[in-house]
């Protein structure tokens, strides 16, 4: 058995947060009571799933409150409740003597490297990240540029969730960037209780939202655990129970994520057909990627022109073509897509901080992508520079052939 503990609410109206708080202090340390017990925590779970129904409206899109609302199903029949029956009221949670965050034994099944036998092949890792307007990496090292406003889930598997929610940079904007993170880690045999983070723009707390920084009160709670790594800028996640690292930081107002997970993690999903709402495995659906790098063409083509006549009127954002590229060669002195991205974020938000954000995703993907050959990646078809451009109206077929016929000509 499991306990839920505190989750966020999505939306202020939303009043899970107080249902899960109440039930974590009503049932403290009753996932070790005995069989003559179980009355107790029937009535705390029938108290539990009342106040749900109660905030039911309000938190209709809310994952956590569906994550609530499934997880006292599944407590009712591991401990044979009746749905019907009295309620309780909620009693102050008081921890046990010698907090169970200090603990640093693990059993060998809480750390994911270390079940492996020494004959057997070391897992696959694999990574993906979102910041600035924002920008995907998925899984498969697809990189996308989506719109994706409102709330998304980045990961859904059989251990954890992790949805964001991407909000305007600007009234009006079709800029968007990440405000709120929320990740559930689901509660896994003898290692970790259900634990829930939530990260928004201005408040990057260092702490789950019980106030834990590790996996609860089991016997392999560090098994999960969080680091502070810069106040209020940088904090990593490390879930060693499924070897898998998070990193989160907020860079101006908003917010990016970047992960490392072994692909049997990635893979672990009982419901295949829901696969498609998966963002780090998926991607982004078509209709919400955006061409960046024919919008990045057109606003170099502009800038051009704009040189060659007052015209044009000037642009809004504080950066032209050659400011940003200029700018972003600072941080990103190889011209790949996180180049390009930063210059894209400089252009439609005028905000020096996405620089920031694409330079310091990039740190993240060499710290956490397994194969250094594919830190770097590029568009798939490459612009050719004046020097190599073939002349116009010969056709490309016919440069093939002409180079083929030169070849056996040698021969």
């Amino acid at each position: 058995p499991f306990v839920l503990s505190p989750s966020p609410a999505v939306t202020s109206p939303c009043k899970i947060l107080k249902c899960n708080s109440e039930f974590w202090a009503a049932t403290s340390g009753s996932h070790h009571l005995g069989a003559e017990e179980a009355p107790e925590f029937c009535t705390a779970l029938r108290a539990y799933a009342h106040c749900t129904r109660r905030t039911a409206r309000t938190c209709r899109g809310d994952l956590a409150y569906h994550s609530a609302v499934h997880g006292i199903d599944d407590l009712m029949v591991q401990h044979n409740c009746s749905k019907d029956g009295p309620t309780s009221q909620p009693r102050l949670r008081t921890l046990p003597p010698g907090d169970s965050q200090e603990r640093s034994d693990s059993p060998e099944i809480c750390h994911y490297e270390k079940s492996f036998h020494k004959h057997s092949a070391a897992p696959n890792y694999t990574h993906c990240g979102l910041f600035g307007d924002p920008h995907l990496r998925t899984f498969t090292d697809t990189f996308q540029t989506c719109k994706v406003q409102g709330a998304w889930p980045l990961i859904d598997n059989n251990y954890l969730n992790v949805q964001v929610t991407n909000t305007p940079v600007l009234p009006g904007s079709s800029a968007t960037a990440t405000s709120k993170l929320t990740i559930i880690f689901k509660s896994f045999q003898e290692c970790v209780d259900q634990k829930v983070y939530q990260a928004e723009m201005d408040e990057l707390p260092a702490a789950f939202v019980d106030g834990s920084k590790n996996g609860g009160d089991k016997h392999g709670a560090n098994s999960l655990k969080i680091t502070e790594k810069v106040s209020g800028q940088h904090i990593e996640i490390q879930a060693k129970y499924i070897g898998t690292t998070i990193v989160v930081r907020q860079v101006g107002r908003y917010l990016t994520f970047a992960v490392r997970m072994p692909e049997e993690v990635v893979n672990a999903v009982e419901d295949r057909d829901s696969q498609g709402l998966y963002l780090c495995l998926r991607g982004c659906p078509l209709n919400q990627q955006i061409d960046f790098q024919a919008i990045r063409s057109a606003q170099a083509t502009e800038g051009r022109a704009r040189r060659k006549g007052p015209s044009l009127p000037a642009p809004p954002e504080a950066f032209t073509y050659e400011t940003a590229t200029a700018k972003c060669r600072e941080k990103l002195p190889v011209e790949d897509l996180y180049f390009q991205s930063c210059v894209f974020d400089l252009l439609t938000t005028g905000d020096v901080n996405f620089m920031l954000a694409a330079y310091y995703a990039f740190e993240d993907v060499k710290m956490l992508h397994s194969n250094k050959d594919k830190l770097h990646l590029y568009e798939r078809t490459r612009v050719l520079t004046p020097g190599n451009t073939a002349p116009r109206g010969t056709h490309p077929a016919l440069w093939v052939a002409l180079l083929c016929l030169c070849w056996l000509c040698l021969l």
